[in-house]
């Protein structure tokens, strides 16, 4: 299942410089290894916030919540999540 996920990200201003430059490390391993194994298809910064577009290729709902939530910056995030499916114009043969 594809999903596309917005995610602002707003750490608190009161954050601790180091603690923040770490868990953006944490963060930024955690989303190279789920780009590498292809759940984490594609990754957009949006220019001017902190915040990116994304697109997820998981089995399920559940899955996509369970990645999400385990994220470093998750307890910081806003996402707004849209499933998508195939369009009937795409040239395309397989989308993934």
């Amino acid at each position: 299942m594809l999903f596309h996920v917005r995610m602002d990200v707003s750490l608190p201003a009161s954050m601790p410089e180091p603690e923040a430059r770490a868990l953006k490390a944490r963060e930024k391993a955690q989303a190279q290894a789920l780009q590498a194994s292809g759940q984490w298809r594609h990754l957009w910064r949006i220019a001017g916030q902190y915040a990116n577009v994304s697109l997820f290729d998981v089995d399920s709902v559940e899955q996509l919540h369970q990645l999400l939530s385990e994220l470093p910056l998750f307890p910081w995030m806003t996402l707004q999540v849209t499933p998508l499916c195939r369009h009937p114009s795409s040239i395309h043969a397989d989308d993934r």
